[in-house]
């Protein structure tokens, strides 16, 4: 999980402190994408590039160090990449520089086939700081530079770089690069996974981000970089060229994380709002959760509750959605976070510390109260687990879990930090089950309901939940029909050539070791 933002002055030749301001209000609004930290470049003519980083406070204001201590420094031209833990970062989650004369570069996404990458560099020489996907893709920029033009005296030819860039990458990349002589680039790769909007503003600026709540409250003109395609802007002119790269038909779709998970409430993407998306799958998840409250009348009206950051408009729709079909309940959220950092990434043990760190009961009236707790996912089930734990220590009668997506059975490639099928609470699941029930749950998204009641049952029990209901992905589909959403987290059907063949080794290999007699184990 990451993000970008980017801030270009056009308007005029002076430089101008603007472009910093402009960028310190855009890093809070993409703050969910990424908490290790935010490294920032700023290029100023005869004063070159020059890097720092932001630091937001509990107010969500910012300051950038080394950039804004030098009062003479105004640059016209400015990026951040909000990093995650996987992103390269220490275990202090400070955000490492990447060193470049050349260039800056801020990344949002993974490389599938980095390692073929980072073969082929090796090749033609010693390859040096290449922890991170961004800093692998900045080496790759250099050395075509150099090889094609720079030894020949001759400027870059973006367009040429980028274009064998995109015919030679697998995986999901939106990135701005920043040149030493302040033209900026901005690029997202002919998957689509990843989203870069851009905007004209009223103010002078050309704004770059992730997403287009980081323009919130500016006037201009915006529109979506086109998968496969980048957008020049030049240093002295302020002018922007747009090229469409080779993309060899590749049938470019957004990343199912983005609408439901990773992107903010506030954002929209061609016209349809997050917010309004993930109130409208509350909805459809409602009608389902009323035919269990029916089922098993309760004295007192339970309690539905949002998990903290993310589940807010979920819960919001299917508490409407019980109120249209007269079932009694209590619109309350009884989970709170203690710091906003997102718990999806990182290692095992070090994820459990954290997650236990971070929730805790908000409110003393969950004893002897039936509560719903409605999030957009189960991924691991170690979240959802430690949550359950809580309420029923805090006297809840009952934990119910309502899920705003199908169940998760594939691992994901491309930025989101789930890399093994092991790791997720449908494998987890699907290993306790006799093999019979086993071939009827590895249809995936093709499972008959009755197949998708035993998967909630057992995932349900391995939480100690009193029930999951998730939404079953007819239902899913339905909502964000001709989207052109990327589903492959509930099909298991990748969306590029190295993310299917990496898929297939893994479920292989899993399928492989399935015990023939499966136990009562616990869920991991």
């Amino acid at each position: 999980m990451s993000g970008v933002a980017g801030a270009f002055l056009c308007a005029s030749s002076e430089p101008s402190s603007r472009v910093v301001d402009q960028l310190k209000k855009m890093i809070p609004t993409l703050a969910l994408r990424g908490q290790a930290g935010v490294a920032v470049s700023a290029f100023m003519q005869e004063r070159g590039i020059r890097y720092g980083r932001a630091f937001q406070s509990d107010d969500n204001s910012v300051r950038i160090d080394c950039i804004e201590q030098e009062p003479r420094f105004r640059p016209h031209v400015a990026i951040a990449q909000i990093r995650s833990r996987s992103c390269g970062t220490g275990d202090d989650g400070d955000v490492q520089s990447i060193p470049s004369c050349h260039f800056a570069i801020a990344l949002d996404g993974a490389l599938v086939n980095a390692h073929e990458l980072r073969s082929e560099l090796l090749a033609h020489g010693p390859l040096l700081d290449t922890n991170t996907d961004a800093e692998l893709l900045l080496r790759w920029i250099e050395r075509s530079c150099e090889r094609e033009y720079w030894r020949r005296g001759l400027p870059a030819d973006y367009e040429a770089v980028f274009r064998e860039l995109d015919d030679r990458i697998d995986g999901a990349v939106s990135a701005l690069l920043l040149d030493k002589n302040g033209d900026l680039v901005a690029y997202r790769s002919r998957s689509g996974l990843r989203p870069l909007e851009t905007m004209r503003a009223s103010n002078g600026l050309l704004l770059f981000a992730s997403e287009d709540c980081a323009f919130a409250g500016l006037e201009g003109e915006t529109q979506q970089l086109l998968p496969g395609s980048i957008q020049r802007v030049d240093a002295k002119t302020g002018g922007r060229v747009d090229h469409t790269l080779n993309s060899r038909g590749c049938k470019a779709k957004l990343c199912a994380y983005e609408t439901l998970y990773l992107g903010s409430p506030n954002t929209s993407v061609e016209g349809h709002s997050h917010r309004q998306t993930r109130h409208n799958i509350g909805l459809a998840l409602g009608r389902l959760v009323a035919e269990r409250v029916q089922a098993e009348p309760l004295l007192i009206p339970p309690i539905v509750s949002s998990m903290p950051k993310t589940g807010g408009p979920y819960a919001d729709g299917l508490f409407d959605s019980l109120t249209e079909q007269g079932v009694l309940a209590e619109r309350c959220d009884v989970v709170a976070t203690q710091f906003l950092e997102r718990t999806l990434l990182g290692r095992p043990r070090a994820r459990q510390s954290r997650i236990a760190q971070k929730y805790r009961v908000s409110e003393s009236a969950v004893a002897k109260r039936t509560i719903i707790v409605v999030d957009e996912a189960l991924i691991r089930g170690d979240t959802s687990q430690a949550v359950t734990t809580m309420l029923l220590a805090a006297g809840a009668k009952a934990v119910h879990w309502a899920i705003g997506s199908p169940p998760i059975v594939a691992p994901h490639y491309y930025g989101m930090g789930i890399h093994t099928l092991d790791e997720l609470a449908f494998w987890q699941a699907l290993k306790r089950l006799p093999p019979e029930l086993r071939t009827q749950c590895l249809r995936f998204h093709r499972m008959d309901p009755p197949a998708l009641k035993i998967i909630e049952s057992n995932i349900a029990t391995a939480i100690q939940a009193a029930t999951i209901t998730y939404l079953p992905f007819r239902a899913l589909a339905s909502i964000l029909a001709n989207r052109g959403i990327d589903l492959s987290p509930f099909t298991l059907e990748m969306p590029t050539p190295a993310g299917r063949q990496r898929a297939d080794r893994n479920l292989k290999a899993l399928l492989a070791a399935l015990p023939v007699n499966p136990g009562l184990r616990s869920a991991s």
